[in-house]
């Protein structure tokens, strides 16, 4: 009954917004007074670069930077600067798929084609053993056949269904958010002109679906990637990115809450004097599901917000510093450089494995797959870091089809609030509409207004537009 009821509620939003999408066009007119706000924070795509509105000069595709534009002259140095300026994550504080070293995790896995097959590989799994293509004798012939990657997954020895250890991760240290057992990984993007883009990806086991109207989980899936993407001009944090499920919210990034932190010089350093106590970025890691966000509280994704059905929460659980453990790379759109003998050790070939990082979709007749309302329980895994459109040159790496007016990709000016127990109010907070609805007085006539706009539904709307 739960199910049934939830695909009625989950078609009804579907459908709505599919009208508003055909219908709603950019506002007309010669005046917006908008347009002189948006302006500041959102780009035009041009060709191959992105020309941010302002003094600032363009960031290029990483292979057109040439060596005049070149912001980073050696290949595999990180800059101290993203190290000082690496969010900070807050997991959930009832999380159970904490994060994990990949190194650790490909050791419980064989790799296999759709069809079962196994390639090639040492009898224990290593880092290694993942490259861009195997060739494999699948007929026993003596003939191999060249099987690009992107046509296997990493398939578990155990039953992931029963929780195996392995499957659960490992929380932070307590106090020192160090994580000895979940090195993040980081990879440095020169984009020329002074740009430079850092993307930290967080690497959890298993990713632990939604539930809808009570039921479920759905959308599970063996190995998680979630990653953040900090952009600098001139060592300065300009904007902020956060990846939840296939997409993410882009920040100014002295939009997003900000903590401090002690950070102690270390021997790579070699531009560092001393310890220092610095502003780091928050991001709030969602139960389960690891999708992130920059508050606290219950964040309704996909569909409409009048209904929730869909919903991450995030609270001020433990907290993960990524910059205290990390494998860390430059990339220049072509190569990629390992920058200590540690990253050199595991090699370069995994970043090249376009397969799953996780089980493929269990079939329908497995007894452990489910489905509802246009979803199963479990699907197939994800691709890894190499694979997140590292050559961006909009801050969320893909358009949005209703956002015509400023290339799909604004950077947000307030922090989009939550709902729920857990959710916070603060200065830097915005709700669609911004903070407009917060200041209205009396309470009564601002619930009246929320009641129109069907709690937000017209400022959603707006914020499609205009961020």
């Amino acid at each position: 009954m739960h199910c049934v009821l939830g695909r009625i509620l989950l078609w009804f939003s579907i459908a709505y917004v599919s009208v508003i999408e055909a219908l709603v066009l950019p506002p007309l007119g010669e005046y917006d007074p908008l347009e002189p706000l948006m302006k500041r924070d959102t780009s035009t795509t041009l060709g191959n670069k992105v020309q941010y509105h302002g003094k600032l000069p363009p960031i290029l595709n990483p292979v057109d930077v040439t060596n005049d534009q070149r912001t980073l002259h050696t290949p595999g140095k990180i800059p101290s600067y993203v190290i000082n300026h690496c969010p900070l994550v807050h997991l959930y504080s009832e999380e159970k798929y904490w994060p994990s070293d990949i190194a650790e995790y490909v050791q419980n896995f064989q790799i296999k084609d759709k069809k079962g097959n196994s390639m090639p590989t040492h009898e224990n799994l290593t880092l290694h053993d993942l490259k861009a293509g195997y060739n494999a004798d699948l007929f026993g012939n003596g003939t191999e056949i060249h099987i690009p990657s992107s046509e296997v997954f990493l398939t578990s020895l155990d039953d992931f269904d029963k929780d195996p250890k392995w499957l659960l991760g490992h929380p932070p240290e307590y106090g020192t958010g160090y994580n000895s057992k979940a090195p993040a990984i980081l990879i440095v993007v020169d984009k020329g002109n002074g740009w430079v883009d850092a993307f930290w990806f967080f690497f959890y086991p298993f990713n632990h679906g939604p539930f809808i109207m009570g039921q479920g989980p759905w959308g599970n899936h063996v190995g998680d990637w979630e990653h953040s993407l900090v952009r600098f001009y001139n060592g300065i944090p300009k904007y902020l990115w956060m990846s939840a499920h296939s997409s993410g919210t882009g920040y100014r990034y002295e939009a997003v809450e900000k903590v401090k932190k002690l950070r102690r010089r270390n021997h790579q350093d070699n531009d560092e004097d001393e310890d220092a106590i610095l502003e780091r970025p928050l991001i709030f890691s969602a139960r389960g599901t690891h999708a992130n966000y920059a508050s606290a509280g219950q964040h309704a994704h996909d569909i409409p917000f009048f209904f929730m059905p869909l919903s991450d929460f995030t609270d001020r659980g433990p907290l993960w510093d990524p910059s205290l453990n990390f494998y860390s790379y430059t990339y220049d759109g072509k190569t990629v450089t390992p920058s200590t003998e540690r990253e050199e050790s595991l090699g370069l070939d995994w970043l090249h494995f376009q397969g799953g990082w996780g089980d493929k979709q269990l079939p329908a007749k497995d007894p452990r797959q489910k489905w509802c309302l246009a979803q199963w329980k479990y699907i197939g895994g994800p691709r890894g870091p190499l694979f997140k459109k590292l050559d961006r040159l909009n801050l969320c790496g893909g358009v949005k089809k209703w956002n015509i007016r400023n290339g799909g990709c604004p950077a947000r000016r307030f922090i989009k609030k939550a709902e729920g127990l857990d959710a916070e109010n603060t200065d830097l907070m915005g709700d669609n509409c911004g903070v407009l609805l917060y200041k209205i007085r009396p309470k009564w006539l601002r619930g009246v207004l929320r009641f129109v706009m069907w709690r937000g539904m017209l400022c959603s709307l707006m914020e499609f537009f205009t961020n």
